[in-house]
């Protein structure tokens, strides 16, 4: 069984990595004055980076920031969010897809934080692209937006498939996700190349596994 990977934002709200997502928040606010940003995917260049791990935490921080969020877990290839908050994966977005009822009452799930919802992604489909650039996707995002003030999904990595990309143009931007000392230089320029082509709003990059001397000393 693979090890849980740690919401920082909970087990150490006074380290610096957590204080870093409430600033990753505050950021994101200053970015959405002029553009709302009320649906947020979070991608990476490759499926090395930790982009499933910074969508939780920053969930967890707009939560805490007395904003409704829904997280959903919209790698519907390798979906992690619900062995990082420990819930089941049995309902989820793909539910919505097929169950009438599921799109009046989506089957989110109560995590334990105040203000956060998470949707898993509920049983893997086939044809994980064709379901995210569907009509029904768009009636799935009205449907998540009247009950949140924020919307975050944890989609596939931008250069292993075409999820992110299809996601990215019914969302209000992408925020990319890169690790210190793993993600390859071509990896991000190609990333950044493909949403620049698909003109999807690229809100900005977050780097993690900063080593804490580093963070330190370039504050």
């Amino acid at each position: 069984m693979s090890r849980k990977p740690p919401l920082i934002t909970l087990t150490d709200p006074r380290s610096p990595a957590a204080e870093a997502y409430r600033t990753l928040r505050t950021n994101l606010t200053f970015a959405g004055l002029d553009q709302p940003l009320e649906a947020l995917v979070v991608t990476s260049p490759a499926l090395e980076d930790e982009k499933s791990v910074a969508a939780a935490n920053l969930a967890v921080t707009m939560a805490q920031g007395e904003r409704r969020t829904i997280l959903v877990d919209a790698d519907l290839r390798r979906p992690r969010l619900h062995e990082i908050f420990g819930v089941s994966n049995g309902q989820g977005l793909t539910t919505m897809f097929v169950e009438p009822e599921a799109m009046a009452d989506p089957p989110l799930v109560d995590v334990g934080v105040e203000n956060l919802w998470l949707l898993p992604s509920g049983p893997l489909p086939p044809n994980p692209a064709d379901l995210l650039g569907s009509r029904r996707m768009d009636e799935v995002l009205a449907a998540l937006r009247a009950r949140a003030d924020i919307l975050l999904f944890d989609a596939p990595p931008v250069i292993a498939v075409t999820d992110a990309v299809v996601l990215g143009r019914k969302a209000d931007g992408v925020l990319l996700v890169m690790t210190a000392g793993r993600t390859r230089r071509d990896h991000a320029l190609a990333a950044k190349e493909i949403l620049e082509r698909a003109q999807i709003r690229l809100v900005g990059v977050v780097l993690t596994n900063v080593p804490l001397s580093q963070a330190r000393r370039y504050y």
